[in-house]
Formats: C-alpha cells, structure tokens, sequence
C-alpha cells in the first residue's frame, strides 16, 4: 500500500496523491511529501525510486532487495537511512523479530519502505493527520519523530525482560527447574538481539546529530542529540540487564550444585550408617561347614539379643557423632 501526505506552503494538505504527482509536488522546496510504501513489491517501488525520485540504483538495491544493520548513507541531495525497530509478541523473549525501515531523505521530501506493517510509522502518521503543525518543521523534523518512536518502542520491551529477569530470580531460590534455564537463555538471547539493534543505531543516530549533512538542518540536530541520549541510556540498560541474567544463571547453577551435594551427603551418611550393619550381617551370615572350636554359644538366645543390640545402637552412635560434627 502506497501511503502519500503533501502539504503545500500554502497550508493546503492533500492525502494519497497519485504516484504521477510525486515528481510534480516535490519541485517546489516549500512544500512537504512523505510517501511511504508498506507491503509493495520492489517490482512497483522501483520505478517509482528511481524515475520519480532519481535515487541511485545501489541505494534502490539496498532498500528492496538487502537487509541491513542500521546505517547511513550520504548521496549529497538526498540521505539513505535504514532504521530497526522491534517486533515482540510478550511471550518469547529470545524471539526479538527486528523490523527493517529504509528511509530516503530529501530537502523536502521523505519516502519511507518497509516490508511489513511497523506501528511507529503508523502512529507518526496519525500524529501529523491529527496536528499538521508537524508537517511545518520539514522532512527532516519528520525523520526525528520516526527516529524518536522507533526508539521509545524500545523502552516496554525492555521492562517486560527486566521484569521476567526479576520473576525468574524469585523462582530460581524457591524451585530451581530446568525450565527456568531455558527461560534465562531465552532472555539471554533476547538481549543480545536488542545489543545488535541498539548499538549501531546509536552510531546513525550520532551522525545525524553531529554530522554536516545538506538535508538536515542545524536546528534539527539538536533533536537527535536528544535521541542518540536515549539510545546511550538503553545500551546502559541493556548491558546492565545482561549482568543480571548472568548473576540469576550462576546463582541457577550454584542452587542447584549445592543441593546435588546435599543429597550425596545424605546418601554418603545413609551408607555409612548401614554398613557396621552390613558387616555383622555378612559375617554372622556366614557358613561354616565345620567348625573348628565348638560354637554353640554363638548360636543362642543372648548373642542373637547382643547382636540385635549392636545393629541399632551402632546406626544410632554414628548418627549423633555425625551430627556432632555438623556435617548434616
């Protein structure tokens, strides 16, 4: 779906031009275009890229056929911009789908393209519909509010791992399973994906703020400082989370070491226990096919009760002498 917004520098505004018009409304530099194409095949974008707006055809390439980390690229009268944003569903943290926007900037004109819906670019778009004053800023002022929303996009994605970090720290001490393991590798994942996203953002991000670029204004820079602020705060956020998701899997590691050892202990003491006891069994349990010395008093009542004895009282003394001890 092509999507087009011109506002004249009279005041006039007209909504979804026809793509012929496109080269006609951005002769004049008083007037504003933004077009974005969502969900259109390259087949029809290229033209329109190329004879319309006289993009070169590596930038066109770069847009409708590659994906790229963020970056920018300078073609003098007009910048190439790719920007990311986040695609999260709430459930699978490790499962963090980056959204790819291509962006071409002129002096005044911006043509967005995305292969599939981005809801910042939706709700950029309602908010100059609602309040064209927006629109009166320039296209590169367009550019900062689709840079400022990618970016705040981040921030809810971010508190809900930082909220699942703390539920799983809370779970590792009462029931350490191998699924939380799982979930922590997840989170695991999920954060250095956002790591792979935010950190050349913030690169791009930088550029636009301090570099000399002829479509953007020195005016507008000063916005982008105040993004490329909230991008270096996120990669604190994020480098911080990453610290506790390894704290919560080595805290993981070590409860479950120590109880393993618990439970060896317990079995060590449950052995050592038993074993006076196994050897009075096995050696009275002997068989003696001829007796050397006459026997008979093994045999009886009183060294069966004086055995008997010795089998419950011995268990008994080492249980308290291993308690003793303190080690159970």
């Amino acid at each position: 779906m092509i999507h087009s917004f011109y506002r004249r520098q009279d005041g006039q505004v007209r909504i979804d031009l026809d793509p012929d018009e496109f080269s006609t409304a951005i002769q004049n530099n008083g007037d504003l275009l933004w077009v974005d194409f969502s969900e259109e095949p390259p087949s029809l974008c290229e033209p329109i890229f190329r004879n319309t707006f006289g993009f070169h055809p590596l930038a066109i390439d770069d847009a409708l056929q590659e994906s790229h980390v963020p970056k920018v690229d300078d073609w003098g009268k007009y910048l190439y911009i790719v920007l990311h944003g986040i695609a999260f569903d709430g459930h699978d943290y490790g499962d963090l789908a980056t959204q790819e926007l291509d962006i071409f900037l002129g002096k005044n004109y911006i043509v967005t393209y995305h292969e599939h819906p981005i809801s910042t670019v939706e709700r950029v778009w309602s908010v100059c519909q609602r309040d064209e004053r927006h629109m009166n800023k320039g296209a590169d002022h367009l550019l900062y509010l689709l840079a400022d929303e990618l970016v705040a996009s981040y921030m809810p994605v971010v508190e809900e791992i930082d909220e699942a970090i703390e539920s799983i720290e809370d779970l590792i001490f009462d029931e350490p399973r191998p699924a939380l393991l799982e979930r922590l590798f997840a989170v695991k994942r999920g954060l250095l994906d956002l790591r792979r996203i935010v950190t050349p953002q913030r690169e791009v991000i930088n550029k636009l703020a301090r570099d000399q670029y002829e479509v953007i204004s020195a005016e507008d820079r000063i916005f982008f400082r105040d993004v490329y602020d909230h991008l270096v705060r996120l990669h604190g956020i994020n480098e911080s989370l990453r610290d506790l998701v390894g704290d919560a899997l080595e805290a993981y590691l070590s409860i479950v070491n120590n109880r393993m050892n618990e439970v060896m202990k317990t079995l060590t003491i449950i052995t050592t226990m038993f074993m006076p006891i196994s050897f009075l069994a096995g050696f009275f349990g002997m068989n003696f096919f001829q007796s050397v010395t006459p026997l008979e008093a093994w045999m009886g009542q009183p060294a069966f009760l004086v055995t008997l004895t010795g089998m419950i009282l011995i268990p008994i003394a080492l249980y308290l002498w291993i308690k003793q001890r303190a080690w159970m």
